[in-house]
Parts: C-alpha cells; structure tokens; sequence
C-alpha cells in the first residue's frame, strides 16, 4: 500500500517553494495575463506587491500582483476589490497562472 506523502501542492515553477494547496482551489476556470489560471481560497509563501486598479475580463478590480517569497517569480495576482456585485466573490482570493506553478506530491 503506497504511504500517503502529504498534501497535494501547488509549488511556484522556478524554485519549487510550496504557494497553495490542491484542496484550496475554487475554479480552474480563469485567465491570466499568460494563460489558464485557477483561481485559490489561500496562498502561501508569497509576497504581495501594490494594489492597483486593473480592467480584467470581468471588469475593473483592484488587484495587487503576488510573487514567489523565495525567488520572487510574478505568480499571479490577489483580488482586493470588485467593484460589480456579481465580481464580490473574488475579493480576498488568489490567481495563480498554470504557467507559474507546478504540481507537488501528486
């Protein structure tokens, strides 16, 4: 029987530092500036850069890009503030782009 390793990771592609867990993940159904991008409930080992108003595909936001707090890789960015009610869900949550991270313990 396999031993279980730990939880399942997300880890930032250029150092491998541990940002999110699997399980934290609401949707895989975002874009970033580069790509498919999930978005998270949490993340870890990050450093958050200045907020910022940014026009997404789901309107204006203030937005504030987050990076690897190892190697300070740009990862994506958090949502601080939607200005649309329907956008409200986001604040407080995470995009990591696909491109940027990798899976650990999988």
């Amino acid at each position: 029987m396999a031993e279980l390793v730990g939880p399942r990771l997300y880890s930032c592609c250029n150092c491998r530092n541990p940002v999110s867990l699997h399980d934290d993940i609401i949707s895989k159904a975002f874009q970033g500036r580069n790509g498919r991008a999930f978005l998270f409930s949490h993340a870890m080992n990050i450093v958050v850069g200045p907020k910022e108003d940014r026009h997404l595909l789901t309107g204006l936001h203030t937005v504030a890009d987050i990076y690897c707090s190892d190697c300070r890789e740009v990862l994506g960015w958090k949502y601080e503030r939607a200005y649309e009610a329907s956008q409200k869900y986001k604040e407080g949550k995470f995009i990591l782009e696909k491109s940027k991270i990798v899976k650990e313990n999988w």
